[in-house]
């Protein structure tokens, strides 16, 4: 009976969440306080979740910017440097043969920063000129050679290990703009936060999924420059850009 009914549970469970020898830990021989199998069922579980959110994470600011018609206030170079980042922890993830749910998010992420690129170029005029066309194409060749076998892996780890520079930059490109301006435009506080929490949570899953100290040193770096412009959304949250002000005198 006991076989019976643990049936659809480690259907669902195994190898998803937990390796069998864990289900049996956990359930079987109930042994619930059973650190390390529970260590791999959190990691999992929040991995999963990470993924299934970033789906949304960035949205709200590509729908902000639709909105408003404007794309004010963001930095197009800070954008292209985290989409350098996400395409360099995505492509290093799917060499190395991580599990999915340790780094899913960052192709999901890299649909929607690519939409937000072009968004930038087309709200400044740029799109009639070609140039954000001839971006997508470019990316999408870049990323093709990439994941081919012509690419070595000592220059896929470059490229990963070049993200704590893109992430560093970028984001204090994106926070200079912001200290500039004195507002932070048609930034999302709500993407802003997602990502802050996600990068938060992604420093314990890459380091229980992965041990890639690499992997996981980029997500600290992340959560600190994710947490500067965090607080500058709660510094300048009712600020106002001040060309509006200037059309209503």
């Amino acid at each position: 009976m006991a076989a019976e009914a643990d049936g659809p549970l480690k259907r669902v469970l195994v190898p998803i969440f937990l390796p069998e020898e864990c289900y049996d830990q956990l359930f079987v021989q109930w042994d619930l306080l059973h650190v390390p199998c529970l260590k791999i069922l959190l990691s999992k579980g929040l991995g999963l979740a990470i993924v299934a959110g970033s789906l949304l994470v960035k949205l709200p600011q590509v729908f902000k910017i639709l909105r408003a018609k404007s794309a004010e206030g963001l930095s197009l170079q800070s954008v292209m440097l985290e989409l350098v980042a996400l395409t360099g922890t995505m492509v290093y993830s799917i060499t190395n043969n991580f599990p999915f749910s340790s780094w899913g998010e960052a192709l999901f992420l890299m649909l929607q920063t690519i939409t937000i690129c072009f968004l930038i170029m087309h709200y400044r005029g740029q799109t009639v000129k070609g140039a954000g066309v001839a971006f997508l194409a470019c990316y999408a060749l870049v990323l093709l050679v990439l994941l081919s076998p012509l690419t070595p892996l000592v220059v896929i780890t470059l490229l990963q290990a070049s993200n704590v520079p893109a992430v560093v930059v970028g984001k204090l490109l994106q926070a200079a703009t912001n200290y500039h301006n004195g507002h932070t435009g048609q930034l999302s506080a709500i993407t802003v936060f997602l990502l802050f929490g996600g990068s938060l949570a992604r420093i314990f899953t890459s380091i229980q999924e992965t041990g890639d100290l690499l992997m996981a040193g980029i997500f600290v770096i992340s959560s600190l420059c994710n947490g500067l412009i965090a607080a500058q959304v709660l510094l300048y949250w009712n600020a106002k850009p001040p060309h509006k002000k200037k059309k209503e005198e």
